[in-house]
This record gives C-alpha cells, structure tokens and sequence, in this order.
C-alpha cells in the first residue's frame, strides 16, 4: 500500500487516527470541521480502501507506510 489514499478529508483523518487523536469517534469539531456522521463515513471509506477493520488498522497502516513518523 502507498502513502496516499485520495480525498484530502480521508487522509485528515487517517492522520489523526494514527496520531491517537480519533478517540471512540470523538474527534474535536474544532479539528476537523464536520459532523459525527461524515467521520464515520470516511472512515467506513478508509477501511475499506485500506482493507482494514478499525482504527487500530489504519494506525497501523499509517506508520508501516510512512505517513506517520
């Protein structure tokens, strides 16, 4: 898998899953500016992009491909 996975909001929030900062789906409305539902549907996207099953899965994926350092 690359370092890139497409819409500029995906990748927002697979940042901060990697960094720990999506916490049970509470992300800060101050962070990323969109509602509970539209988290949850990128990260329904994400999952599947990345053929994960949770958070812990793109944290994963996040490190091992070098987006976060």
């Amino acid at each position: 898998m690359g370092g890139h996975i497409g819409a500029p909001r995906e990748e927002e929030l697979t940042l901060s899953v990697g960094a720990d900062e999506v916490e049970s789906l509470a992300v800060p409305p101050d962070r990323l500016l969109v509602s509970l539902s539209t988290v949850k549907t990128h990260l329904g996207s994400i999952f599947a992009k990345l053929g994960v099953k949770n958070r812990v899965g793109i944290a994963a994926w996040a490190w091992e491909s070098g987006v976060m350092s």
